[in-house]
């Protein structure tokens, strides 16, 4: 089986599993998305950027709800473009948000010339793809599409889940490899997802806490700029 066609596989097998997901399951993505909001929105005002006028391409987007997230934050959606494999994700991101432009395709040739936005996102992206030669077709098409002054963020799990063959976790120094002669700032986030599993049907309170130990944390939120000439 081709690596394109494994993912494929992949993800429909979670579609189908989202699809009967239990009370648990449901407050655990309510959990991590908004700890992973709060991470987003500190990062974005930290950098100055002025968010309405950023030309942003989402590479994995899903049904688009992290585009949709920027949006509320003052994105303006004109300037949103996301891209995944999936039709059937594609065509449920039109279906949501009108307003901003999705393709259907495979990352490692992008549809986009050269420097054309402003900050290129992935999230969960490449710790589900196993081949390695994919993994750097996919970030040098992301650097490809950036402009000099633009910006990657990045959010992906760095530990491997020893119970799940289909992903593999993604460390820093390959994070730093596949994206060379760049400036990167990596913030740890987000709480272990079977500690939050476990927990949060409990204790919202208790997730909250454990999540503001740095060892607790299994994701890189990163920061990946270009490094311009003479900068």
């Amino acid at each position: 089986m081709s690596e394109l066609a494994r993912i494929r596989q992949e993800y429909a097998r979670r579609q189908a599993r989202l699809a009967n997901k239990n009370r648990t399951a449901s407050l655990y993505a309510l959990f991590v998305n908004q700890q992973l909001e709060r991470s987003i929105s500190g990062v974005l005002e930290s950098s100055g950027c002025d968010l309405p006028a950023l030309q942003t391409l989402d590479v994995g987007c899903g049904n688009g709800f992290q585009l949709r997230n920027l949006v509320r934050y003052g994105a303006n959606p004109e300037n949103l473009h996301g891209i995944d494999l999936l039709w059937e994700r594609i065509q449920c991101a039109y279906h949501l948000s009108p307003n901003i432009t999705f393709y259907c395709g495979n990352a490692e040739n992008l549809p986009f010339a050269d420097a054309s936005f402003d900050m290129v996102m992935q999230f969960t992206v490449f710790s589900s793809i196993l081949d390695q030669g994919m993994r750097q077709k996919i970030a040098a098409e992301m650097l490809r599409v950036l402009k000099n002054a633009g910006w990657i963020l990045w959010w992906d799990f760095w530990v491997s889940n020893p119970h799940n063959p289909h992903t593999r976790g993604i460390g820093r120094a390959e994070i730093m490899q596949l994206f060379p002669n760049c400036v990167y700032i990596f913030h740890r986030v987000t709480l272990a997802p079977p500690i939050v599993r476990r927990l949060i049907g409990h204790s919202w309170l208790l997730c909250y806490l454990l999540e503001c130990i740095p060892f607790l944390r299994t994701h890189y939120l990163a920061v990946i700029r270009k490094q311009v000439a003479g900068g």
